[in-house]
């Protein structure tokens, strides 16, 4: 057993851990998170330099249906979460079985909606880049990227809920170095249909799906196969009864409800944060395609900032879940306040060394000049709100492990619509994308405040659990 999992025992044995050995916990269980991310913003960082070579229009095209990706990618997540988090619960009670039985209903559902969500990506594929706005010299590399992509769906939602229930189980080790080995991948296969084979934007979608296929069976067959928690070789008793013809595989009505309760606001959240992004895809396409390329590559670089708060923010989520169901109510709200505090710290460093090396930064993502300086200027306004996301961030990632999911979902969209798009709408044909970037600097700060507002009052806490 690693000092990790003793400590996590620590937790569900109910012994006390001092100041240090929570702090190690959280670096334990953060770091690996953080290298995931790491390597996950790398290859998104590689990919856009890649297609970045090939132009300014390829560029835009991708980026013209980036923000739909996202959400469909939302949804997978939320509905991970909806049954992670029951897993994270059950685990902290010492109710392994539980945990197992959990896992089970997860895999059916998440395959229904996966599918369902790949039907609507792929029908809506052709039609996407004109409603979006884009100009018709875009449309059909961006239609071929975004059906790609609509194919891949379920594969993305088989290693999210993978990912998120070995984390919650306490393994995060696993996941993380799975998600790196997938950037590697990712990288070569990209490199192999971009530029041996000459499919340009279709290669980038190609790459990355052949990628998370083959993460998305590793994934699998480590948490059903390899995990001593959440294996399902430890139930092949219970898995071969006669009074469970589905293997214990079919949906009940307690789980689903859970699991609707913790993921619906989430998903609900998702949908409208990424119809937000839509909007303001749509706010951005008009300002021409230097804008929609150096849009998205300053989002692809600032997401090197927020890597630490997302990997601090999967461990607040396991460690908050394990101490909501072993009952320590102190120890939940210890963990949460030195996430949150963590997390600030980190993404406050990253923002400052963005600031300082944004020009270079996109020197690496593009060689058009225009869409260097522009992005450039972007991220330097964007460095101003990190510490504030980082609040956002890991708070949201506390109050997930509490299954308080309803009035979080509500507070971010408010942030998102009245703050940010109605900033955006009324900056961007004065200012161009900066005032875009103005607007969505004042409303990451403008969420963490509120969340941090939420997390000291403490009502997450008082949630119980689920």
């Amino acid at each position: 057993m690693t000092k990790g999992e003793a400590l996590l025992a620590s937790i569900r044995e109910g012994r006390q851990m001092t100041h240090a050995e929570q702090l190690r916990l959280i670096a334990s269980l953060s770091v690996p998170g953080i290298l995931a991310q790491l390597s996950q913003i790398l290859m998104f960082f590689i990919d856009a330099a890649m297609v970045g070579a090939l132009g300014a229009r390829q560029s835009a095209a991708i980026g013209l249906v980036e923000s739909t990706t996202w959400l469909f990618g939302g949804l997978t997540s939320a509905m991970s979460m909806g049954f992670s988090v029951q897993v994270a619960h059950a685990i902290g009670a010492n109710d392994m079985a539980r945990a197992r039985r959990v896992l089970r209903q997860a895999l059916v559902c998440a395959l229904g909606l996966s599918l369902l969500l790949a039907g609507a990506a792929v029908a809506v594929s052709g039609a996407l880049p004109g409603w979006l706005g884009g100009e018709e010299a875009l449309h059909r590399e961006a239609t071929q990227y975004f059906l790609v992509f609509g194919f891949a769906i379920p594969f993305f939602q088989l290693q999210s809920l993978c990912s998120s229930m070995l984390k919650c189980s306490g393994n995060m080790k696993t996941p993380s170095m799975l998600n790196i080995l997938m950037c590697v991948m990712d990288v070569v296969f990209n490199y192999f249909f971009i530029f041996q084979l000459h499919l340009g934007v279709l290669g980038a979608a190609l790459g990355t799906l052949l990628a998370t296929v083959l993460t998305a069976a590793s994934m699998f067959w480590f948490l059903v196969v390899r995990s001593s928690t959440l294996g399902l070789r430890l139930d092949t008793g219970r898995l071969l009864r006669r009074d469970q013809p589905w293997g214990g595989f079919r949906p009940r009505g307690d789980t689903v409800s859970t699991a609707l309760k913790i993921a619906s606001p989430m998903a609900l959240q998702h949908l409208l944060m990424g119809s937000a992004q839509i909007v303001s895809t749509i706010i951005v396409a008009p300002l021409g395609m230097v804008a929609i390329a150096a849009n998205s590559f300053a989002i692809t670089v600032e997401s090197i900032c927020y890597m630490p708060g997302y990997g601090i923010a999967e461990a607040a989520t396991t460690l908050v879940g394990q101490c909501i169901g072993a009952g320590q109510r102190l120890l939940t709200r210890a963990f949460a306040y030195k996430s949150v505090g963590t997390g600030m710290v980190a993404m406050t460093l990253m923002g400052m060394l963005m600031w300082v090396f944004a020009p270079e930064l996109m020197s690496v993502m593009t060689p058009v000049e225009a869409i260097r300086a522009a992005g450039a200027e972007s991220l330097r306004i964007e460095a101003w709100a990190e510490p504030m996301f980082a609040a956002a961030i890991v708070c949201n990632g506390v109050f997930i492990g509490a299954g308080d999911t309803l009035v979080p979902a509500g507070m971010s969209l408010f942030s998102m619509w009245a703050v940010r798009l109605t900033l955006a709408a009324w900056l961007a044909p004065v200012y161009g994308l900066p005032g875009v970037w103005t607007a969505m600097a004042c409303e990451l700060s403008f969420r963490g405040f509120i969340f941090l507002v939420r997390l000291w009052r403490g009502s997450w806490a008082r949630k119980g659990r689920v």
